[in-house]
């Protein structure tokens, strides 16, 4: 794996710095992560009825997600605000560890990468369920949040080693 020896976010002086794009090419670029959820069978239960009292849970959350990879700028001090193009938020049960997967794919036709977005529509999907089950299973846990991909930009390609076979 390639790894920058050098951290764009920080002048000579060691201060943080928003890094200036100006000068790089606008390019198609796309960035998937997920993460999961893992809660008590009681809870997956009713998240897959759609029993729980505060409603559509999924629904919710990917509405949350989509959100909050549009605002990524606000959240994260050195992000620069992005036109995203498309954010899909997709999940899938694990039925047998009482899990909920999460992933969030990000496109943009930009200077710069949408990593953070996809992470953070990843991680405040995965909040919002939480807060969506804590009713019924305080002791949920978030976990396995990670970049799986990336394309477009100078760096190119980045495809999760542990997910290079996959589609």
């Amino acid at each position: 794996m390639k790894e920058n020896s050098v951290l764009t976010h920080f002048d000579s002086a060691g201060n943080a710095r928003m890094v200036d794009v100006s000068a790089k090419k606008e390019t198609v670029r796309r960035a998937t992560a997920a993460g999961r959820i893992t809660m008590s069978a009681q809870a997956y239960t009713m998240v897959r009825a759609g029993s729980m009292k505060k409603g559509d849970v999924l629904g919710v959350a990917r509405i949350a997600g989509i959100m909050a990879a549009k605002k990524v700028d606000q959240l994260i001090p050195l992000c620069h605000p992005l036109a995203i193009t498309g954010i899909d938020v997709l999940f899938n049960f694990v039925d047998e560890e009482s899990a909920v997967e999460i992933e969030a794919t990000v496109g943009i036709t930009g200077k710069t990468g949408v990593e953070m977005e996809a992470l953070t529509a990843v991680s405040v999907a995965a909040l919002t369920i939480y807060d969506m089950c804590k009713a019924v299973d305080k002791a949920m846990v978030i976990s396995d949040i990670r970049l799986l991909k990336k394309s477009g930009g100078k760096s190119g390609e980045f495809i999760r080693p542990e997910d290079a076979g996959k589609k």
